[in-house]
């Protein structure tokens, strides 16, 4: 588990720590945000950014432009002869979205029911899909550096959908693209 270098919010702490502590929470925001500043006035800011989510112990991250919306899983309508993964449409906002459990999908236990699991919508006009993960922990930054191409090449079920990796923190991030998952054969004939 990370940990705080000083209680002052040093750019490198874990803000989780001080979600207790609103002061310092807010300082430790503020020293990062003054941090990002100058970097972007010095022009050495070559980020990327990404959603953070988890499913089961594997943390993945999806690009920014991926996902629409994420949302609380809406009661879903179960489709006849669908495939077990394909959890049902859903009724968001006057539209239907199919919603797949990505743990099934990939051929993994079903996930008990939790409070934090969401709903990831992917950012598409053409192809309405939901995505049920376990957690959104929110956007990542990733800087060059953190990048790992071999945590993509190892990633076994995932790997087909996979854009790279990225280490930051001592944790795995995986780069899931929604685009790759929602062109894949696999994902499009849902029908047993």
């Amino acid at each position: 588990m990370n940990t705080v270098t000083t209680a002052q919010g040093a750019p490198g702490a874990d803000l989780l720590t001080l979600s207790g502590r609103p002061y310092e929470l807010l300082f430790a925001l503020e020293n990062r945000l003054r941090v990002a500043r100058l970097d972007i006035a010095a022009g050495q800011t070559q980020s990327w950014t990404g959603l953070g989510f988890r499913m089961g112990d594997t943390w993945l991250v999806a690009p920014r432009e991926d996902v629409r919306e994420v949302i609380t899983p809406p009661k879903v309508t179960r489709v006849p002869g669908a495939k077990p993964w394909l959890l049902g449409v859903a009724n968001v906002r006057g539209n239907l979205l199919p919603v797949t459990d990505f743990g099934l999908f990939l051929g993994r236990p079903p996930a008990a029911e939790q409070r934090d699991q969401r709903v990831l919508v992917f950012n598409s006009e053409r192809v309405p899909a939901g995505v049920l993960v376990d957690e959104v922990v929110g956007y990542r930054q990733f800087a060059p550096s953190d990048q790992r191409h071999e945590l993509a090449r190892d990633a076994g079920d995932l790997q087909p959908y996979l854009l790279g990796g990225f280490v930051r923190e001592g944790r795995n991030w995986l780069v899931l693209s929604l685009h790759k998952l929602t062109r894949s054969v696999t994902f499009t004939v849902a029908g047993l």
